[in-house]
């Protein structure tokens, strides 16, 4: 009984150091980010840096509100063309598909989170840029073109963690639902989603960030122009290509401006997480 015990102590010990770890690596990026950031923003100014619609570090010029718009572009497409595909698979996979096709197809998505993201970036650059340039003219190198293949890189995310939150959800729901006389679709969708909404709600959250912080498939496809994007079918450049295109070379203020364009990217990560996690306690609270 003592050596269980001790067993008990020595891994609650372990999960603590383990935690301990996770918050000590969060606050060390947070140090790293605002401690290198401060300068340029001391310099330039938080409020000519965040509305500057220039960016020309030869002439010493940085503002990011370009690139934060063409983050919101992109990451906004790619929430809109992937979360209701991401959604109805999983709504497929767990209520709708036969057990075969479904370990088939559950491998397939599992396939999809692990090829890395220069092939999706690769993929977008050979096929779906001479799509868009074929069929709506232009370049090709696009807002719509990086939606498109950051929407494909956050299904896996969104399939899974959405499939998980349906499975997660009483089965008296569902046996109460058709008890009532609702068919097996009214069921599910009028019934088991709304009861999984907190499970969607992180999918989402956690697709949001993986499209925000994507930094490889956006530069080999987005066009890197530091302009604002009007439509769809201009180019883009968002926050992480700005920092992964010159960062190998910049040096002085221009480096500091790039760690303070990290800072912003990191704030807006923040935001969205605080948003959902307000959302979701609302929801929790009616």
């Amino acid at each position: 009984m003592k050596g269980r015990q001790r067993v008990e102590r020595l891994m609650q010990a372990v999960f603590w150091l383990c935690a301990c770890a996770a918050v000590a690596a969060v606050v060390l990026i947070c140090v790293f980010l605002f401690s290198g950031g401060a300068p340029a923003l001391r310099e330039i100014g938080v409020w000519q840096f965040l509305t500057g619609v220039r960016w020309e570090p030869g002439r010493e010029r940085f503002g990011v509100l370009p690139m934060i718009a063409g983050s919101l572009a992109v990451t906004l497409g790619a929430v809109l063309l992937g979360v209701p595909v991401g959604l109805l698979t999983a709504v497929f996979l767990r209520f709708f598909c036969p057990l075969r096709a479904r370990r088939v197809l559950g491998a397939a998505v599992g396939l999809l989170a692990g090829i890395p993201s220069v092939v999706y970036g690769f993929f977008g650059l050979t096929v779906l840029v001479p799509a868009v340039r074929r069929v709506f003219g232009g370049s090709g190198y696009s807002v719509l073109a990086v939606s498109l293949v950051l929407g494909m890189m956050i299904l896996p995310t969104v399939v899974s963690v959405s499939a998980d939150a349906l499975a997660a959800v009483e089965a008296g729901y569902y046996e109460g639902a058709r008890a009532l006389g609702a068919g097996h679709e009214r069921s599910v969708f009028r019934v088991l989603l709304p009861a999984a909404r907190s499970g969607i709600s992180a999918a989402v959250t956690l697709g949001l960030g993986r499209a925000i912080g994507e930094s490889m498939a956006v530069v080999m496809v987005a066009g890197n122009q530091a302009v604002f994007p009007h439509s769809p079918l201009d180019g883009a450049r968002t926050l992480t290509s700005n920092i992964v295109l010159e960062m190998g070379y910049a040096s002085g203020l221009h480096a500091d401006a790039l760690i303070a364009t990290g800072v912003v990217l990191f704030a807006m990560v923040m935001l969205n997480n605080l948003i959902f996690a307000l959302l979701r306690r609302r929801r929790m609270k009616k």
